[in-house]
């Protein structure tokens, strides 16, 4: 892994993603590489020089940063004629982030989803979010049998629903398998990715149980009045095209103390969301006075998302 202390060693050494890309090229061969990142073929033309042998975000030095931070604002006005801030959040000391969700009160009215569409800057076509919300069986918890693309008035009487998003895992199968380290792990729990670094490879999207990775295929289109113009590196800023994308529950608001958009548009309180290490904490009462579960708990990748149905 990159030392974020060592950054004036990694600096020197001249480490780009071209170089990563031919070290990945080394170690999958050929043909497997080719395939690989296939999808950087259109999108690498519309990439500048500056984007592409930038180094990777634990080795930028905070001049380098607020280079970087000013480019990305910078590109945003001439590509969707909207001013924006770009920041570096980075994590509070002494909080590890976390999700509750009560199901027994999610009527699957999708506005989570919509929020996080809007919040993130994702493109409009597509309607991408990084939320699925799941219609499923009650009685059932096989994320499998639900049903993404119900419709109709909701909630259905034989029905409940089950919003899924990144599970920030303590051991996350997606950043293991990255040939790059474009992505890993925070101290706040949160699972990022420097997309500036990502190849496009796809291997975390495969590796992720949740299905809570995104693929850009095209450059996102936004109006620019609909750009949210408070944006962070690692999380909302309009991400290139070609790359990787997920949740990090808004980390460009979290971090500063405020809550995640999916939260704030839940029209029932069926959201908990806090600071694990804190005992006074409202998701600290949610795990020791309900009887919480995880998805997929048999993989052992140790979610910091909860679930929980009222008794």
């Amino acid at each position: 892994m990159i030392d974020r202390q060592n950054s004036s060693d990694s600096e020197s050494s001249g480490v780009t993603r071209r170089t990563a890309l031919k070290a990945v090229g080394a170690t999958l061969g050929a043909a497997a590489f080719a395939k690989a990142i296939s999808p950087l073929t259109e999108w690498a033309a519309h990439e500048s020089i500056d984007d592409f042998l930038q180094k990777h975000y634990r080795e930028l030095s905070p001049v380098d940063m607020a280079v970087v931070l000013e480019r990305i604002a910078q590109d945003t006005r001439e590509d969707y004629g909207a001013e924006v801030e770009v920041a570096d959040h980075r994590p509070q000391p002494g909080v590890k982030l976390g999700y509750a969700l009560n199901l027994s009160i999610c009527v699957g009215c999708r506005r989570c989803a919509q929020a996080c569409h809007v919040e993130n800057n994702h493109d409009r076509p597509s309607g991408n979010s990084y939320i699925r919300v799941l219609e499923m069986e009650k009685g059932s918890l096989d994320m499998a049998k639900g049903n993404v693309n119900y419709d109709g008035p909701v909630p259905k009487p034989d029905k409940f629903y089950m919003p899924v998003q990144c599970q920030q895992c303590d051991h996350p199968p997606c950043v293991d398998v990255c040939p790059v380290e474009a992505t890993w792990k925070e101290d706040d729990g949160i699972v990022v990715v420097d997309y500036n670094w990502c190849i496009g490879c796809r291997y975390c999207e495969a590796a992720c149980p949740y299905h809570a990775r995104r693929f850009n295929w095209t450059k996102p289109r936004i109006p620019a009045a609909e750009v949210n113009p408070h944006q962070s590196y690692l999380s909302n800023r309009i991400r290139p095209q070609g790359v990787m994308e997920k949740c990090t529950y808004c980390l460009h608001r979290t971090r500063d103390g405020r809550l995640p958009a999916c939260l704030e548009a839940c029209p029932t309180g069926a959201r908990v969301f806090g600071n694990l290490l804190d005992p006074e904490s409202e998701i600290r009462w949610v795990l020791a006075h309900k009887r919480v579960f995880v998805l997929k708990e048999e993989l052992g990748t140790k979610p910091s998302f909860f679930y929980f149905f009222d008794e």
